[in-house]
């Protein structure tokens, strides 16, 4: 009888997480930016503070593309300045696309660019 209560409570522990995790997601706002050869499409943001998905299209560029947002200012040459959590969950491939995690953003200047395409570095201001 223990054994079963254990397994009911577990289940009921991985469904109340995940749920959990899919009411955050339902909270960010997504901002979808798209890459052509060299560039990105949006070459500028502004957003409220607040948290976010970054949906990032690869339109045509011939190969892998990546997306990499840090403060402004910031050495954009090291990865311990990037915020990773707005990084792609993997490698966006030619004509298709894919998102990042939730990301929040506090007020303030920061860039976005990508190194793999490579484009310049645009700005994404957050009021």
């Amino acid at each position: 009888m223990k054994k079963i209560i254990t397994i009911i409570v577990l289940a009921l522990t991985f469904t109340l997480t995940g749920h959990a995790q899919d009411n955050m997601k339902t909270k960010a706002t997504t901002v979808t930016l798209e890459q052509t050869t060299g560039a990105f499409t949006q070459e500028s943001l502004t957003l409220e503070e607040g948290d976010y998905i970054f949906e990032i299209a690869n339109n045509n560029v011939g190969h892998q593309v990546g997306f990499v947002l840090v403060p402004k200012g910031a050495d954009v040459s090291k990865s311990e300045n990037h915020i990773k959590t707005a990084y792609v969950t993997k490698a966006v491939e030619n004509n298709t696309s894919e998102s990042s995690n939730i990301t929040t953003l506090a007020k303030g200047e920061y860039v976005y660019f990508c190194p793999l395409n490579p484009t310049p570095q645009y700005t994404l201001l957050v009021k």
